[in-house]
């Protein structure tokens, strides 16, 4: 028997900690069946407007803006786009006419959602995060699912409608399970602060090179800077003599985190399901203005399996981020130790987990 066509709208974006998950559920939604549909709905603002179209799937945009922690003047702004975000996603709704619409967190995920639910379409959501966003906190209310990546993360949503799946990843992160090779002598260290760089991040990498330049043989890195500090972080590394491929934004995550021996970077959900997936030691430090400050939340869970070490963003300076990953460069066995709590907390079938709950939600009764 001919398996059902199956039409799917992925709603949000903004960073790629949110639109990564959503790309995954996407890539397993098609590689079911070549013929399901994909239509993904975000804001011009967002990571999405970039990626997307580079990647062949479709994207609609709406117009509407986040309300907390913004102001009064944004307040009022993003309340006023509020009722014309809601008509946009209700047309692109009628339009498409999907089986299933789920929101993977950012901007468009609420109106979106929203306005599935009122059209009478199957909804879910997706949290990344160890703390549930407000939105979410929210759309879980009225939605059919809800997908969590945190068993800690059930408080407030009605266990019926909750399944614990992991955060979804990409296909090619899951392929490329091959260790870094370490045959010849080299150390790679790979540093990154989300899609769009981490100034403070980078700060410390910068003010910490000149301290680390007697391992300039056997240390290399590979820098996601974002676009600001680009020459000024590529200039530090060729300064010092080190070996480094410094990048504003790195396509190929998926290779870059297969061949590292150590990752630097902030502690967003997605970016710690990719860590966990390739099975790689990591010091994290959170960005500490986040939401309900949920990124120190998802270390604290890395640190307390043995797969990384937290550096708190007031305690950064040059002289602990050298000591920190001298320490664990170092030290092989705690390196191979600390992968192996890394993979242990993977879960590559999230993805799967999603789609098979969103194939069932989006064909019941037939």
């Amino acid at each position: 028997m001919e398996r059902p066509v199956t039409k799917m709208i992925i709603a949000g974006g903004g960073t790629g900690g949110h639109l990564y998950p959503g790309i995954a559920v996407a890539e397993e939604l098609l590689k079911r069946n070549p013929r399901n549909r994909v239509l993904f709905v975000g804001t011009s603002r967002g990571i999405e407007h970039r990626v997307l179209p580079q990647l062949g799937y479709e994207l609609q945009e709406i117009d509407v803006e986040g309300v907390k922690g913004r102001g009064v003047k944004a307040l009022l702004k993003g309340i006023y786009t509020v009722p014309k975000s809601m008509l946009q996603s209700r047309a692109i709704i009628r339009n498409f006419m999907p089986h299933v619409v789920i929101g993977v967190g950012g901007y468009a995920s609420g109106p979106t959602v929203l306005a599935a639910r009122l059209l009478g379409i199957p909804t879910a959501i997706a949290e990344q995060n160890a703390l549930a966003g407000n939105t979410n906190r929210i759309l879980g209310k009225v939605v059919d699912r809800i997908f969590l990546t945190y068993e800690e993360s059930r408080k407030g949503f009605s266990r019926r409608k909750v399944r614990v799946t992991g955060n979804p990843v990409r296909a090619a992160f899951i392929h490329q399970l091959t260790p870094s090779s370490r045959e010849d002598g080299m150390r790679r260290v790979l540093v990154f602060g989300g899609s769009q760089g981490a100034a403070a991040i980078n700060k410390a990498v910068m003010e910490m090179l000149p301290l680390a330049q007697a391992r300039t043989k056997d240390i290399c890195f590979v820098h996601q800077s974002g676009q600001r500090d680009v020459e000024a972080v590529r200039q530090s590394y060729a300064r010092c003599g080190f070996i480094a491929e410094v990048l504003p934004f790195i396509t190929e995550m998926a290779s870059a985190l297969a061949s590292a021996d150590l990752i630097v970077c902030r502690a967003g959900a997605t970016s710690l399901a990719e860590i966990t997936v390739a099975g790689k030691a990591s010091v994290l430090i959170p960005f500490p203005y986040a939401i309900g400050d949920h990124q120190t939340k998802n270390a604290e869970a890395m640190v307390r399996s043995g797969a990384a070490v937290m550096i708190r963003e007031r305690d950064l300076s040059a002289a602990l981020l050298w000591r920190t990953i001298e320490s664990l460069i170092g030290d092989i066995e705690k390196l191979v130790s600390m992968e192996a709590q890394s993979l242990a907390l993977a879960r590559p079938d999230a993805a799967a987990k999603i789609v098979d709950a969103c194939l069932s939600l989006a064909h019941a009764g037939h």
